[in-house]
């Protein structure tokens, strides 16, 4: 069995074997060119292959067998990290109590299937922004692959926690990228139509130049975004709407998860409510408005608690009345009350107007790389007159669990197929900024799958 084993033409029969199910897995016949490479590795030996090492010599030095450790594991996790799972870190608070500030977890790209990367050529557990500095890339935009997804074990369901690349990250503004380019540019050019008196459309362009004058604009591929996680509430095809703070999909009305969180004033006697009570309730830094004490993120537990609270006078929901995406006069949403607004699904072909173009010309302009133009009321895509679109991807509605305090889908709109990374699976550690020592860790949060 040894010299079996040992055999160079079973070792290469057996490599092959796993190296060409892989290369069937991503259905890509590039990886063929592996193949010779192989062969020669275990069979011919022509080419010196692993270079750091001296040719022939069985035993090497210390220094050149870290070396060879280190590629090796270099190789083996980048390839895990982009096949099979990522570390991820929870930075804000949109998902709290389902997911908390300082959850470190794994997210699977093998549930809905890993994503080829846009741009290869990159320097490895990197992402957009080389470490110890503010704006070098650690990639390469020379090769840019189009979008291709591998087959995983499943697809997205509704009420996933998901993670995806954000799909307003594509233009950014370094040193000031929160809030986001668009977002800039839109707050910008309503004050610029206030006191300049021109229309909306002029505004945006003068806030255009203005921001492109004073800061550095770049633009990021759509692997290199920054990554958000937020749960999935509308999937392709569905007729998403909120009435008062509450979500409906497809006329029904979504029930609120048990760690959902929404924005509550709370009227006192005139006295501050104890920090301390705060604390036992299970209220954090996270869940408190700038204005102190009198503004607060609350579950449905922590409301029934706070609301017995000898000081406390009244606890009634806020109100939002800001405007959300589209950002048009005929869609006067807001956070609170939208819709009903209907998700794109791939293959889906919808009747096309001056009514509702302003829901899907991102999708039509941006994510499915076409040229959109209105003239003298007639919309033309590719220089052609068009009444109609037919949707090239899937598209999501992600919202994160904390409704009051969160950048999602209200704001940005679609999610794209193809800025979809993964699942979040499994959090492995958790660490409470607010506490000292040991006391920051949450040891009840730690080894838990994602639900």
């Amino acid at each position: 069995m040894k010299e079996i084993l040992a055999n160079k033409w079973f070792k290469l029969g057996a490599i092959l074997v796993l190296y060409l199910l892989f290369a069937l897995w991503v259905r890509s016949w590039w990886w063929l060119i592996g193949v010779p490479v192989l062969f020669d590795i275990y069979i011919t030996k022509r080419v010196h292959w692993a270079f750091w090492k001296k040719k022939g010599v069985k035993k090497q030095t210390k220094f050149v067998e870290w070396l060879d450790a280190l590629i090796f594991a270099v190789v083996a996790a980048t390839l895990i990290r982009m096949f099979f799972i990522e570390a991820y870190t929870i930075p804000t608070s949109s998902m709290e109590k389902s997911m908390m500030v300082g959850d470190y977890l794994f997210v699977s790209k093998i549930s809905y299937g890993p994503k080829l990367p846009n741009t290869p050529l990159s320097i490895p557990f990197t992402h957009h922004t080389l470490p110890l500095t503010n704006s070098v890339k650690p990639y390469s935009e020379a090769i840019q692959w189009p979008y291709k997804r591998i087959a995983g074990v499943g697809k997205i369901k509704q009420n996933d926690i998901v993670v995806f690349n954000f799909p307003a990250g594509d233009t950014v503004i370094l040193g000031n990228e929160n809030p986001d380019y668009y977002d800039q540019i839109r707050r910008s050019a309503l004050m610029i139509q206030h006191y300049q008196r021109v229309s909306f459309e002029q505004a945006k362009t003068i806030a255009r130049e203005e921001i492109k004058r004073n800061y550095e604009i770049i633009t990021r591929p759509v692997d290199k975004r920054e990554h958000y996680i937020k749960r999935c509430v509308g999937m392709p095809g569905d007729l998403v709407e909120m009435k008062n703070t509450e979500l409906y999909v497809n006329g029904s009305k979504v029930q609120d998860f048990k760690g959902i969180q929404y924005a509550y004033h709370v009227v006192t006697n005139g006295t501050p409510i104890n920090k301390v009570k705060l604390q036992n309730i299970g209220i954090s830094s996270e869940d408190m408005s700038r204005s102190g004490d009198t503004y607060f993120h609350l579950t449905a537990d922590m409301l029934e608690k706070i609301k017995v609270l000898p000081n406390v006078i009244s606890v009634h929901r806020a109100q939002d009345t800001d405007p959300i995406f589209p950002y048009t006069p005929d869609y006067p949403w807001t956070r609170d009350n939208f819709g009903p607004l209907s998700i794109p699904r791939r293959g889906e072909t919808i009747p096309l107007n001056l009514t509702n173009l302003p829901l899907y010309e991102r999708i039509i302009k941006v994510y499915e790389e076409n040229r959109v133009q209105v003239r003298d009321s007639v919309i033309y895509i590719n220089e052609q007159p068009a009444n109609s679109y037919t949707f090239k991807m899937d598209y999501f509605w992600m919202m994160g669990d904390n409704r009051h305090n969160s950048l999602d889908s209200r704001y940005w709109g679609f999610v794209p197929e193809d800025h979809i990374v993964g699942k979040a699976y499994f959090i492995w550690l958790s660490l409470d900024k607010d506490e000292k020592l040991f006391n920051k860790i949450r040891w009840k949060r730690m080894f838990r799958f994602v639900h």
